[in-house]
């Protein structure tokens, strides 16, 4: 097989593939015949052939994916007029304070909101599978640390938490709305 049927093996199993695809799940695909060097360079050159399209590959936290552009976004929405579910204030601040200062637990969220966290709160976060417990602290009690994973950084289209922005900047946005 040569670069040219590699590359198109790689490009059909991102595009029919639910989640994003990580390296190792790609090698294996070819029992592990292509190296990982190998594998990133088809990547590349997929992505490559897509620029200047409406799709764009991309790599996240949990892998690699195809994903609309964001200028995309309006006519997608007029197609596919679902919109995501809502949530609370009190859910996004508790989110951002995991985000940014995780692991933590729920005593310390609560004394940075200054108001109690409601467990549904932290359950919903859970189900929503942006949530992981990540150990539990040494102190009476032994609450849990709770931290974002994965899936939080790939639903928001990001490769790691080096990628959120400063707090300057999500202080901007939430003035800006």
């Amino acid at each position: 097989m040569n670069s040219v049927e590699y590359n198109k093996i790689i490009e059909t199993l991102l595009l029919v593939s639910q989640e994003p695809l990580t390296v190792a799940q790609i090698r294996k695909v070819f029992n592990d015949s292509l190296s990982h060097t190998q594998v990133l360079q088809c990547l590349l050159e997929i992505g490559q052939g897509w620029q200047g399209k409406g799709v764009e590959l991309i790599e996240l936290a949990s892998g690699w994916r195809f994903r609309a552009k964001p200028e995309m976004q309006s006519y997608i929405t007029q197609l596919n007029p679902e919109r995501p579910p809502r949530y609370s204030r009190a859910v996004m601040e508790t989110l951002a304070i995991i985000a940014y200062k995780q692991p933590v637990t729920r005593g310390e969220i609560e004394e940075i909101r200054g108001v109690a966290v409601s467990s549904q709160i932290i359950q919903a976060l859970k189900e929503r599978g942006w949530l992981d417990v990540v150990g539990h602290k040494e102190v009476p009690g032994r609450p849990e640390l709770l931290a974002t994973n994965r899936a939080f950084l790939s639903d928001l289209g990001l490769k790691s938490l080096a990628e959120l922005p400063s707090l300057a900047q999500l202080t901007e946005l939430v003035a800006a709305n």
